[in-house]
């Protein structure tokens, strides 16, 4: 009965704060959601056929991909935030847990960064080389497409992939082997998970190369089957499956380019 009457008499400032794990995850989808709005909205980059690349539009393009990542990659990382969030709140840094939280999926999109100044410089390359239809559009070069379709599908059965995967779908012992003290131990574990994901997704986003990179039915469909091999029971199973597609599909362009 004291509990409940405490429970009561709590302000709602107060009581907002107890629910910290709804607290971080409203915010890590507001952060996702106005990723994807501003994907959705051309990311602010013209869609000329001949792009010239000054300083300012590699800047631009850096900052599309990195948005275009946040907001395809910040629902997969879910489950390892509110997990990292009850670790927190229970523990003798329960009082920042919001602050923590938020510094672990600072970490987290900071990975991503990096992934994103990779494929920023691919896309330069690309396009300079005349190798696709102007900013945003897809490889023109089957030889090129088959190429990356085909890394992309031996990626998939390698010992790599399966390692990073399986951090990414078993949160609890990533957290037991990895978790620290303090900001620093926040943002460096958000760092330390960013990286484990891109070791099991950097192939696959690299399709977007394939598809078109401002396609969004590959954004799309590239995170909802992210998603789901990070998270679904037996979806792992699947990576062959999807390795051994992706493989035939990029041996069918190049033999058709090549004959």
């Amino acid at each position: 009965m004291t509990q409940v009457k405490q429970t009561q008499t709590l302000g709602p400032v107060e009581r907002l704060a107890r629910r910290d794990g709804l607290i971080v995850l409203l915010a890590a989808l507001l952060i996702a959601g106005l990723a994807a709005w501003y994907t959705l909205t051309g990311a602010g980059v013209a869609m000329s056929m001949d792009p010239v690349w000054t300083p300012g539009y590699a800047l631009l393009n850096l900052l599309m991909w990195w948005v275009m990542m946040i907001a395809m990659m910040t629902p997969s990382a879910a489950p390892m935030l509110l997990l990292y969030v009850a670790v927190k709140r229970i523990g003798p840094e329960g009082h920042r847990t919001v602050w923590l939280s938020l510094l672990f999926l600072s970490g987290y999109l900071l990975a991503w960064a990096g992934f994103s100044l990779i494929a920023t410089l691919f896309q330069w390359q690309i396009e300079i080389f005349d190798l696709s239809m102007g900013a945003m559009m897809p490889i023109t070069s089957p030889v090129l497409g088959g190429a990356v379709l085909m890394l992309v599908g031996l990626y998939q059965f390698t010992g790599v992939k399966d390692a990073c995967l399986t951090h990414c779908r078993s949160p609890g012992a990533f957290l037991a082997d990895h978790n620290r003290p303090g900001a620093a131990g926040a943002l460096r574990l958000g760092v330390l998970h960013g990286g484990y994901c891109l070791g099991c997704c950097w192939a696959l986003m690299a399709l977007l190369f394939v598809g078109g990179i401002m396609n969004l039915y590959w954004i799309a469909g590239l995170a909802l089957y992210v998603l789901a091999e990070k998270t679904l029971p037996k979806m792992h199973k699947f990576s062959g499956v999807t390795g051994g597609i992706l493989l035939a599909s990029g041996a069918f362009l190049l033999i058709s380019a090549l004959t």
